[in-house]
């Protein structure tokens, strides 16, 4: 008998799941430094039966704090393990442990305090503390299945083909409440072998595209036979302009592999076929980048952005800044800060008008500051509201994207990313009325090739080469 997953929650209980997920990640975050500190404390008492720590000892905590949150923050313990269970988990975590305590024993060596610090007290501060946050992940997780299983901070899916193996999933998924993945129904193809018992049958793969955008549909699961290209292919056209995450289920339920990774989302392997870079980790550490960075640029270029603004008032009637809707991440949309270039009733006529050589309706001051790019500068308020990073596809507005979309293939991968101020394709050139094939290139080998690295790279390019472009209009 079938019985539906839990339902999304509505009404004034209703809480943004990402919001629960950055909750409970925090929650961890803050909690591994925390039971760190504390088993070495309480691990002192009870080796010692006092709370009066050494200045040595003190010491060897605030380095091992240290080593903590290098370690662990660029490793991948604190990326989402919806689905994934516990064992897998504890033996990453294990491991940060060991590589941890194991560079504090290298250390108190090449120091040579080792002789004068108690082994006992070392062992016992490994054990509390690692025993506090497995203990600290096994909470975590009840909590977030509790959550979850209230008809919160749940993922929509849809599945894609009828056969045994695609039962199985809507079974385990039904099974698993706790994975907090929800089936809204499913797809039939040419490939099916036969039908799926609980879930409806939303449609034929000719809909899928259309449903999935219309209903926000988060992950996408494609339950095919590996030898069905052809389909496959049909089901990665349909999802072009899909930013939702495509997992493809491959038929090796009761397959015994060698040396192979494939991913676990309760207990069932899958393929990630498409899938944003910023998750988890790198999420955290572009945010923090971005903070970080578009902070002290404000400070810096604040001289000159007074300078621009009191410029733009002077030139023509109306405000300083000029507010436009603009596209992002999973296609959302928000208001996109410039200096006022135009002025204020510039569109009223004609609408909507993309930017091309020659044209006038520009003010003599915003001619300049789109030459130089200076119109850009209020955007770094978006970077610090979260609208945007420094880093990124460059947005554009939702009248053009879903013209473009049809005629430029790929164009909706660019957002996967967070719209930047700049990106790979300005600082080669491709910006203005250029070339919107090459720009989305340069926006997809971006987001396949993205790093902190790049970005820093990126960032330094853009100060050299950047700004002042032929193509600026």
């Amino acid at each position: 008998m079938w019985f539906a997953p839990p339902q999304p929650r509505s009404g004034l209980w209703k809480i943004p799941g990402n919001r629960i997920s950055a909750c409970l990640g925090l929650i961890l975050r803050l909690g591994d430094p925390l039971l760190l500190a504390g088993a070495a404390i309480a691990a002192y008492y009870w080796r010692f039966g006092s709370f009066q720590l050494s200045v040595n000892y003190w010491r060897l905590i605030a380095i091992t704090l240290l080593l903590a949150l290098l370690v662990l923050g660029a490793s991948p313990i604190y990326r989402s393990w919806r689905g994934r269970n516990l064992t897998a988990e504890a033996g990453s975590l294990l491991l940060r442990w060991l590589i941890i305590f194991g560079s504090l024993l290298a250390y108190m060596v090449a120091i040579q305090t080792a002789d004068e610090l108690s082994r006992l007290w070392l062992a016992s501060w490994f054990g509390l503390s690692l025993t506090g946050a497995l203990s600290l992940r096994f909470v975590v997780r009840n909590v977030a299945a509790w959550v979850r299983s209230q008809g919160f901070d749940l993922r929509s899916a849809v599945i894609v083909g009828a056969s045994p193996d695609a039962q199985l999933i809507v079974n385990t998924l039904q099974d698993n409440a706790w994975a907090g993945i929800t089936i809204n129904g499913w797809f039939s193809t040419d490939a099916d072998r036969c039908r799926i018992d609980g879930p409806a049958m939303l449609g034929d793969l000719q809909s899928l595209g259309v449903y999935v955008e219309s209903n926000s549909i988060e992950q996408v699961w494609v339950a095919l036979p590996m030898r069905e290209e052809a389909q496959i292919a049909v089901v990665l056209d349909q999802l072009q302009h899909s930013t939702a995450d495509i997992k493809f289920v491959p038929d090796m339920f009761g397959m015994h592999l060698l040396n192979h990774s494939v991913e676990q989302v309760a207990g069932l392997p899958v393929i990630n076929l498409q899938q944003t870079p910023f998750r988890g980790n790198a999420r955290l550490l572009k945010a923090l980048e971005d903070r970080i960075l578009a902070g002290l640029i404000l400070l810096l270029i604040s001289p000159v952005m007074l300078a621009i603004s009191i410029a733009v008032k002077l030139s023509s009637p109306g405000p300083v800044f000029y507010r436009q809707e603009r596209m992002s991440w999973n296609n959302k949309t928000f208001q996109m800060l410039k200096f006022r270039s135009m002025p204020v009733d510039a569109e009223a006529g004609t609408g909507a008008v993309w930017a091309k050589a020659g044209e006038n309706r520009a003010t003599r001051v915003g001619a300049f500051l789109r030459k130089t790019s200076l119109d850009e500068l209020p955007q770094f308020l978006n970077v610090l509201f979260g609208d945007m990073s420094i880093v990124g596809p460059r947005p554009e507005r939702p009248v053009f994207v879903h013209q473009f979309k049809h005629d430029i293939p790929a164009y909706m991968k660019k957002h996967m990313a967070k719209a930047g101020i700049t990106g790979w394709a300005q600082i080669n050139g491709w910006r203005g009325s250029t070339d919107l094939k090459k720009r989305i290139e340069c926006d997809i080998f971006y987001i396949e090739n993205w790093s902190l690295g790049f970005d820093l790279k990126i960032i330094l390019m853009t100060l050299f080469k950047g700004f002042v472009n032929k193509h600026a209009y």
